[in-house]
């Protein structure tokens, strides 16, 4: 089996298994429903859901200038794909620090960096370019969900492994559909990649309401 279609296929089971377990843990080890959440903890979800899809927004449009060959437009689109990563990265920063919200920017950064590889490779016909963009994903999917876990025990290792590789695995698809002109079925991939945006930044709220509740109140 190729790379790609092992690392779909992969990504597609890790999403199956995180998503058929709720997103909110009382203990580290176990994942528990979320409950309601209050108006500052949905105020916090919604901000955070804005964010996410700011970024496949904006690495959509670096790939869809890539391959119409405009590369001023691409440059621009790239420029806020960093300013949104930053502001991920800096949500963050009120509970864990400067330094956590550091660390998480250069790891979105890797993360961008790989799909970066991977439009150009798919640009330019290169299948080795694609196998090696695939690997550092699922490297980089691994570091950000270990970084994750750690910061919060609320938040499941393997889950976050699971929610992150079939993130990935949205972006190399996309990359695929739209440089074959696949537009229908990439119209079905982004709103796949739209609604998962919407599970991770849930997951992500949760857990920070749970570790940090006196923050909602």
């Amino acid at each position: 089996m190729s790379t790609l279609s092992s690392f779909i296929r992969a990504s597609a089971i890790c999403t199956a298994l995180a998503l058929s377990a709720p997103l909110f843990a009382a203990e580290p080890q176990h994942v528990h429903a979320a409950p309601a959440v209050p108006n500052k903890a949905a105020a916090t979800q919604d901000a955070l859901r804005d964010l996410w899809l700011g970024h496949v927004f904006w690495v959509r449009n670096v790939a869809t200038n890539t391959f119409a060959g405009d590369t001023t437009a691409a440059s621009a689109a790239e420029k806020q794909v960093v300013a949104n990563a930053e502001a991920i990265a800096g949500a963050i920063e009120p509970f864990y620090g400067k330094a956590a919200s550091e660390k998480l920017f250069n790891l979105l950064a890797g993360h961008y960096g790989a799909v970066k590889d991977h439009i150009t490779a798919t640009q330019a016909g290169n299948s080795e370019g694609q196998k090696a963009a695939i690997l550092k994903l699922t490297a980089n999917a691994n570091q950000i969900a270990s970084f994750l876990a750690g910061a919060n025990p609320n938040l499941p290792e393997n889950t976050l492994k699971g929610l992150l590789t079939a993130h990935g695995a949205h972006h190399v698809q996309q990359n695929l559909q739209l440089k074959a002109k696949q537009y229908e079925q990439e119209a079905r991939t982004w709103t796949a990649m739209k609604d998962h945006m919407y599970v991770i930044a849930d997951a992500l709220t949760a857990a920070i309401a749970k570790q940090f509740p006196e923050k909602f109140a």
